[in-house]
C-alpha cells in the first residue's frame, strides 16, 4: 500500500495554462485536516497523495492555497465527463427545486428515463431489462444472485459456482470480493471456496499461454465441469492495470457460455461509459454478455450504479423482491442523464479514443527509454497502465512507482496511488473531455518525472 510523505517539501514553482504549484507540497496549512482525520478515521481513507481538494473544473483540480493540477485519476475513472459540469450542477439543483430527493422504489419520472436510456444501450433493447443501485460493487453483487438463481432455477443445485479471474477486483463487500481474484483481500472472509473459483487471466506478461485451452485446463484440473458453472465474471478489462482479454479467447469464452447455458457477466464498472474509446469495453470484443455491471462514469459525480441484463434473468425476480433503498434516487437518477447527454452531445467516447491513440504511442516511447524497468504499457482510450519492474531482480518495484507518481503530484500532475499487486502500476486515466493541449501538458510532466526518477538510479 502506498504511504506518502506528510512532510512539506520545497518544489520548483510551476506556472502554465493548466497547472500552478505556489507552495510547498503538501502545503503546510493543510497538514491539520491530514491530522484531525489520523484522529477520526481509520487510515485505510488516507492512500493517496496528500491534496486537500478544495474544488474540480473538468480536467483540473484545485486546492484552497492557489495550487491547480491536471488531472489523471477522474476520481478512479469516475468523471469520465469531467469535474462539476455545469450541465449535471444544473440537473442537480433543478431536482432539489422541484422538491423530489428521495423516493424508495416509489415510482418518479426520470428514473423511466434512465432505465430506457441504459436499454437503449443495451447489446439489444428489445431482450434487457436495468436494475438501477448505487455502487460498483452492488451491483456485481446482483450479477451473482442473478446468476446463481437463473442457475436454480433452470439446473438445480449443482450449477452453483462462480469463475472468475486471478488478479481481478470487483470491489469491497463480501461477494464482490469472494468473487475476485486477489487472495490477500479475502483474508477477512475466513472461508476458502463458497463456490467461487478462478482461472488464470490470459494478460500475456503474468499469463503467457492467452489461448482459451487455459481456462478449460484449469477447471478441469480443479474438477469442475461446465454443468457445475452458473457463471463466469470477468472485468471488461483488469483494472489492476489496463489488461484487456484478448479478442478470440473472449469469444470462446462467450461460445463456452452459450453451449452450457452460462450466464457471461462483464464488469464494466471502470471500463464503461466511453473510457476505453467505446461506449462499453465488451464491445471491442464483439460479444453479448448476458449481465453488465455498470457504475462510476454512469453519472460522473454522484454514487449510482446499474446491470443490464437479458430480461429473463432480470425477471426472475417477483415485484418487492429484489429492490434497493436508494435505487433511482432522484438526485443520482438527474447526474446520470445530464452525464449521458454530455457524452452524447460532445461526442465523449470518439474523443477518448482520439486522445487514448495519443497517449499510448507516447507512453510507448517514454517507456521504450527504459526497457528493463518500465517493459509494459497496456491501455485503450484515456485508460493505461504503466508497470514499474526492479531491473536487477525482474521482480515489480511499488516503492520506484511511488516515486514516479510522486513527483509528478510535485509537478503538477495528479494521479491516484499506484496500483496492482505490488503497488507497481502507475495508472493514468484523464477525463474523457480532456483536451489534446493539456493531454500533450500531462505527457511532458510524466517524461518530466519519469526521467528524474529513473536517471537517478
Amino acid at each position: 500500500m502506498a504511504e506518502y510523505s506528510l512532510q512539506p517539501i520545497e518544489v520548483k514553482h510551476v506556472s502554465t495554462k493548466y497547472r500552478t504549484i505556489k507552495t510547498r507540497i503538501p502545503v503546510p496549512e493543510s497538514l491539520p485536516i491530514f491530522q484531525a482525520l489520523q484522529k477520526s478515521e481509520p487510515r485505510s481513507m488516507l492512500g493517496m497523495p496528500p491534496v486537500v481538494w478544495e474544488r474540480a473544473e473538468d480536467f483540473t483540480v484545485f486546492d484552497k492555497w492557489g495550487n491547480r493540477w491536471i488531472d489523471w485519476s477522474s476520481c478512479v475513472l469516475l468523471a469520465n465527463t469531467g469535474h462539476s459540469r455545469p450541465e449535471i450542477r444544473k440537473a442537480l439543483h433543478a431536482q432539489i427545486d422541484q422538491g423530489l430527493l428521495a423516493t424508495y422504489v416509489f415510482v418518479h419520472e426520470k428514473r423511466a428515463r434512465l432505465t430506457k436510456a441504459l436499454q437503449d444501450l443495451s447489446p439489444d433493447p428489445a431482450a434487457y431489462k436495468v436494475f438501477l443501485l448505487s455502487t460498483g460493487s452492488e451491483a456485481v453483487e446482483n450479477c451473482i444472485k442473478l446468476a446463481k438463481t437463473y442457475a436454480l432455477e433452470k439446473s438445480g443445485a449443482r450449477k452453483r459456482v462462480i469463475v472468475s479471474f486471478e488478479n481481478a477486483f470487483h470491489g469491497r463487500t463480501l461477494g464482490a470480493q469472494l468473487v475476485g481474484g486477489i487472495d490477500a483481500l479475502k483474508k477477512w472472509i475466513g472461508i476458502d471456496n463458497a463456490g467461487f473459483v478462478q482461472v488464470p487471466f490470459p494478460d500475456g506478461y503474468r499469463v503467457k499461454d492467452t489461448s482459451f485451452d487455459l481456462f478449460r485446463k484449469t477447471l478441469d484440473a480443479a474438477n469442475i465441469q461446465p454443468p457445475d458453472i452458473a457463471g463466469v465474471l470477468t472485468e471488461s478489462y483488469q483494472g489492476g492495470g489496463a489488461d484487456f482479454l484478448p479478442i478470440e479467447y473472449a469469444r470462446e469464452l462467450e461460445a463456452f457460455c452459450r453451449a452450457h447455458d452460462i450466464v457471461g457477466i462483464y464488469d464494466e464498472v471502470q471500463a464503461g461509459f466511453g473510457r476505453t474509446g467505446k461506449m462499453f469495453c465488451y464491445q471491442h470484443y464483439g460479444i453479448q454478455p448476458d449481465l453488465i455491471a455498470c457504475g462510476k462514469g454512469l453519472s460522473s459525480s454522484l454514487p449510482i450504479s446499474a446491470v443490464i441484463g437479458r430480461t429473463d434473468i432480470m425477471e426472475l425476480y417477483a415485484p418487492g423482491s429484489m429492490t434497493s433503498t436508494h435505487s433511482a434516487s432522484p438526485l443520482c437518477v438527474a447526474a446520470a442523464l445530464a452525464n449521458l447527454d454530455i457524452l452524447r452531445h460532445e461526442d465523449l467516447v470518439d474523443n477518448a479514443k482520439y486522445m487514448g491513440d495519443i497517449l499510448l504511442a507516447e507512453l510507448r516511447r517514454i517507456c521504450d527509454k527504459y526497457p528493463e524497468v518500465l517493459p509494459i504499457v497496456q491501455g485503450k482510450g484515456l485508460v493505461a497502465g504503466v508497470r514499474v519492474f526492479d531491473p536487477v531482480t525482474g521482480k515489480p518495484d511499488g516503492p520506484t512507482a511511488l516515486q514516479i507518481n510522486t513527483v509528478c503530484f510535485q509537478k503538477g500532475l495528479l494521479m491516484f496511488a499506484p496500483v496492482g499487486a505490488a503497488g507497481e502500476c502507475v495508472k493514468i486515466a484523464p477525463p474523457l473531455c480532456i483536451t489534446q493541449e493539456a493531454l500533450r501538458e500531462g505527457i511532458a510532466v510524466f517524461e518530466e518525472a519519469v526521467d528524474e526518477v529513473l536517471d537517478a538510479r
